[in-house]
């Protein structure tokens, strides 16, 4: 009967062993994906030109960070420039 009672307790350390495994790989890889959901895209992916496109400009963008960034494009980012991702400031009341 000890046998048996050793398999259980192998089977169960095995069984939670495998759980922390588990579980250190969900954590990996949610802070991968995270990052990858965070990071910004690139200029030239944005289609990013540094003159405005008419009366699309940056600084009227709801993604634009004053004084020369951008909430998802990368680099420095010219007020009067413009981007496949412009989204115009709602109007202020």
């Amino acid at each position: 009967m000890e046998l048996k009672n050793l398999s259980a307790r192998l089977s169960r350390r095995l069984l939670l062993g495998n759980i922390a495994y588990v579980v250190s790989g969900v954590a990996i890889l949610s802070t991968t994906m995270i990052r990858a959901a965070v990071a910004k895209a690139t200029q030239k992916a944005a289609g990013y030109q540094d003159t405005p496109k008419g009366d699309l400009r940056c600084d009227n963008c709801s993604q634009f960070e004053p004084p020369s960034s951008c909430k998802v494009v990368e680099g420095n980012i010219a007020p009067a420039g413009w981007c496949k991702v412009y989204v115009k400031k709602p109007a202020s009341r």
